[in-house]
C-alpha cells in the first residue's frame, strides 16, 4: 500500500490590530483598588440628561389626547385641570404643577402623542 505525504503549512502569526479609533476611559476607585473602565459607543452617544423646564409640561405615557381645557393665553392656577390623556383604556387628568399663563399648546384632541412629547409651555 503506498503512503501519501501531506503537506503541512506553517501556521501564521495572529496579526495585531491597532484601534484607529480612541476609546475614552475612565478610572473608579473601588475598596482602594483602581480599575479602568472603557465606555462604549453607545455610551457615547446616549442622550444627555437636560434639568427639566417647570414651565413645560411633557406627556408621561403614550396616549390619545381627548380634552383639552386651557386656550393660549388664559391665566391657570396650580391643581388647574390641563387636559385628559387616555392610555390604555384609562383616562388620565393632567393637572398645572404651577402658576402662570399659557403660552402655546402643542397637542390637538384626537390626536395621538408619544411618550416625551411636549404638551403644553407656560410663559
Amino acid at each position: 500500500m503506498a503512503t501519501k505525504k501531506l503537506k503541512v503549512k506553517k501556521a501564521s502569526t495572529p496579526k495585531i490590530i491597532e484601534e484607529t479609533k480612541p476609546r475614552l476611559s475612565t478610572i473608579s476607585t473601588v475598596h482602594g483598588e483602581n480599575y479602568k473602565t472603557f465606555l462604549t459607543e453607545k455610551y457615547k452617544n446616549r442622550k444627555k440628561w437636560q434639568e427639566p423646564d417647570p414651565k413645560k409640561f411633557y406627556s408621561q405615557i403614550p396616549g390619545t389626547v381627548i380634552k383639552v381645557y386651557v386656550e393660549e393665553g388664559q391665566e391657570v392656577k396650580e391643581g388647574e385641570l390641563m387636559m385628559i390623556l387616555e392610555s390604555m383604556k384609562m383616562k388620565n387628568r393632567i393637572y398645572f404643577l404651577d402658576n402662570g399663563i399659557v403660552k402655546k399648546i402643542y397637542v390637538n384632541e384626537n390626536e395621538r402623542i408619544p411618550k416625551g412629547h411636549l404638551m403644553v409651555e407656560l410663559k
